[in-house]
């Protein structure tokens, strides 16, 4: 099958970033995160994003990662406490790793967008991670500008009462599956059918700088959606979407900054998911997400995440300028 070897490699990867993480985070004492001391987060942002680039590194080393840390501050005379705690996190997993080795894997993830990359988002959702809640570690494979392998590992995420830790993978034209981080049989997903009225929900995030939370709750109402929405931090909201757990995910301009642009990791391993599983994400004018130009998306303005089958039904309330 196409990119089997680039999807193995990633849920691998994945997987073990997953690893570290949980370890950071359930090492956090309760006050670090009534403080929201970041230090605990940096350690595991700079721990996951060692191992997938590592990865990647060793398996496609003509492939640019387009990642979201680097070692700048890592490098730092006062930083090499972090730096050590770091190094301890990555060798539980790869024993025998250095300081070294640990800044150059993470500095393998400052490359830039080219005909072929990878885009990876060591911690997707910071305060969820700290606050015991959703995070994802989400990372995807993009050649010429279109989307070929998605993986979204989401430590925290469960659906229906099942096992909490779930790992999403897509991969171009062989659909979207779902298993247990801790290992199992991976299960097809489809996006939730348009009578399947006990899904007729949208997601959106927790943060309200994060989106207009006014307008996108008028667009919910607009298009049907009568339930209150469901508040999630990170990509989980993309999984929660190809899962069928709703037909809805709305990140409208936040009033405060209307001009922002969305970067490309916070996005490509979940636009994957969802449009492998049945769905369809554009930004709010309609428009592809564009992952062939740049770390943050140039003409993209806004983004809609759907079951496919109300999509445009939501264009058609943004472009009619829904009340807010």
């Amino acid at each position: 099958m196409a990119y089997e070897q680039e999807k193995q490699i990633a849920i691998a990867a994945v997987t073990q970033a997953a690893l570290l993480c949980e370890a950071v985070r359930q090492g956090l004492v309760p006050q670090a995160i009534e403080k929201n001391d970041k230090s605990p987060v940096t350690i595991a942002d700079y721990g996951a994003q060692a191992i997938v680039c590592k990865a990647l590194a060793t398996a496609f080393p003509a492939d640019a990662v387009v990642g979201e840390e680097d070692t700048t501050d890592l490098r730092q005379p006062e930083a090499a406490p972090v730096l050590a705690a770091v190094t301890e996190q990555v060798q539980r997993l790869m024993p025998g790793t250095t300081d070294r080795d640990v800044l150059q894997s993470i500095d393998h993830g400052t490359g830039t967008v080219a005909p072929r990359y990878w885009t990876l988002d060591p911690i997707d959702g910071t305060k969820g991670f700290l606050r015991g809640d959703q995070y994802a570690i989400a990372l995807a494979l993009v050649e010429d500008g279109d989307l070929k392998v998605g993986v979204l590992g989401c430590p925290f995420l469960s659906f229906d009462g099942g096992e909490t830790g779930l790992l999403l993978v897509a991969v171009r034209g062989e659909g979207t599956v779902m298993m247990p981080l801790s290992g199992g049989t991976p299960q097809p997903l489809t996006v939730a059918a348009a009578d399947d009225r006990d899904h007729w929900r949208f997601v959106e995030s927790v943060e309200s700088g994060h989106g207009d939370q006014s307008q996108q709750s008028a667009i919910a109402q607009a298009v049907g959606i009568t339930a209150p929405s469901m508040r999630m931090d990170s990509q989980a909201k993309y999984a929660a979407v190809a899962a069928g757990q709703a037909v809805l995910y709305l990140r409208l301009p936040s009033p405060k900054s209307p001009n922002y642009r969305e970067k490309i990791w916070d996005h490509a391993a979940g636009v994957l998911v969802v449009e492998e599983a049945g769905g369809r994400v554009t930004d709010m004018h309609g428009k592809p997400l564009d992952f062939g130009s740049a770390a943050r998306f140039p003409d993209n303005q806004g983004v809609v995440v759907s079951n496919g089958t109300i999509h445009d039904t939501v264009l058609a309330a943004l472009g009619a300028g829904a009340p807010v």
